[in-house]
């Protein structure tokens, strides 16, 4: 294909050049972000002491967390960190915690001494909050990232057409602090049509007391078709949920051999691993080894792609561009690093996140939920993702401005696939 020319022209050689980035995985759930045990009090003031029944809790809560990732993470060796002295220094934090905020913290704390973007735990309310994303729900409306300089403190990366924030003015590029006393923070519940005051900070610093009343929103599809651009169709998925792969398959069926497909990954936190392998089974053969995982007792296991892709019967023979992000995680790296090695897409955008350890999730003892790496993960080319994401084939230029509607990186990809194809027309025929 013409495209796998134009790739390889892009890409220079047979090997992939990533780049070294550590960047913690979870940014979408701020609960699950480390931060220092000194700031792990709910209020400035001095928290009450807790209840003996708080107490209790918090040792259930803190023991499975300690207890499963001696036992349980995909390192033996826990990367050299000395897990009882951990237990000693994080466990009377933790049991004398006054509540879910301060426990929670003290667990950040303790897993990012792994130094794995995958381990984290979330509190009651974030783990709630999870499991009905895609249910009505009442909802603020903002998608928040921490910010690493200001534990408490969180940037607002987008806000909700139509939501309680975009009413109230609240706008992409303002902070979120929840560090005021008796200020609203993610560990709590978001409770619908309970008036809410929150302090954002805006670009110039000036600061901003918003009172808003949340309201339950039918949750955003996981995955939209765009196809007002002719002979592009651009596939936006939000997160590897079930059912994404034959989706997939279901959009490539209807479509012409000749439409570019786009797959916008941005901001995608990764999911189903199943979900990635159904998504590559889209473009890939059958059989083809995209990836190795390897678990606690050291057995290597290769990924094949397993084929069948919804309505499709064979791979789809579209050319094909992949957006990320440094909000790219976990599926979202691991699914376009095997397109790029296959030279099966060209990949637009920002160096992913570099958080790709495969995860399971543990229920703990008061509803709250710990993320923890089961296996390690390398590209069929060996190249090991975590902590250096992948690099992207094209980057965009800075958009000019603030005018609404400019996505620089879109434009780049569907131009990259323009290219391709106008080559392809213009090559000589073989003889």
């Amino acid at each position: 294909m013409m495209l796998r020319r134009f790739l390889l022209r892009l890409t220079g050689s047979a090997a992939i050049g990533l780049a070294l980035i550590a960047a913690p995985a979870w940014a979408g759930d701020p609960a699950a972000r480390p931060v220092s045990a000194v700031a792990a009090a709910s209020d400035a003031t001095a928290p009450a002491a807790p209840s003996r029944e708080r107490v209790r809790m918090n040792q259930r809560v803190f023991d499975r967390v300690w207890n499963e990732v001696r036992g349980q993470y995909y390192d033996p060796g826990l990367h050299g960190v000395d897990w009882n002295a951990a237990r000693r220094t994080y466990r009377p934090l933790a049991v004398a915690a006054p509540d879910d905020r301060a426990l929670y913290r003290v667990l950040g704390d303790m897993l990012a001494l792994l130094d794995d973007g995958h381990a984290g735990a979330s509190a009651p309310a974030v783990a709630r909050r999870l499991d009905s994303a895609r249910g009505p729900r009442p909802v603020i409306g903002v998608t928040l990232r921490p910010d690493p300089a200001a534990p408490g403190v969180y940037f607002v990366e987008r806000v909700r057409e139509g939501s309680a924030a975009e009413a109230a003015g609240v706008a992409v590029g303002w902070r979120l602090d929840t560090t005021p006393p008796g200020a609203w923070f993610p560990e709590r519940d978001v409770v619908d049509g309970q008036v809410m005051t929150l302090t954002f900070v805006d670009p110039d610093g000036a600061h901003r007391a918003v009172t808003l009343t949340p309201r339950i929103m039918a949750p955003r599809p996981p995955f939209a078709a765009d196809l007002s651009r002719p002979g592009v169709a651009v596939l936006r998925i939000d997160a590897f949920d079930a059912g994404l792969g034959d989706w997939v398959g279901r959009q490539l069926a209807v479509l012409p051999p000749d439409t570019d497909i786009v797959l916008d990954l941005r901001g995608n936190p990764g999911g189903r691993l199943l979900e990635a392998d159904a998504v590559l089974s889209c473009f890939l053969p059958r059989d083809l080894a995209w990836a190795t995982r390897t678990t606690r007792s050291g057995r290597a296991i290769v990924l094949k792609t397993a084929g069948g892709c919804g309505d499709l019967d064979a791979p789809a023979s579209n050319d094909v561009a992949v957006l990320v992000d440094g909000n790219s995680r976990s599926a979202a790296e691991l699914t376009p690093a095997a397109l790029q090695e296959a030279r099966r897409a060209v990949v637009v955008g920002e160096q992913t996140a570099g958080a790709v350890l495969i995860s399971q999730d543990t229920h703990l003892p008061d509803g709250g939920r710990l993320r923890l790496s089961r296996s390690n993960f390398v590209t069929a080319a060996g190249v090991r993702l975590e902590k250096r994401g992948v690099t992207p084939d094209l980057t965009p230029p800075a958009p000019e401005g603030e005018a609404a509607g400019q996505d620089p990186a879109l434009d780049l990809a569907i131009a990259a696939l323009a290219g391709a194809r106008q080559a392809r027309a213009g090559a000589a025929p073989a003889l």
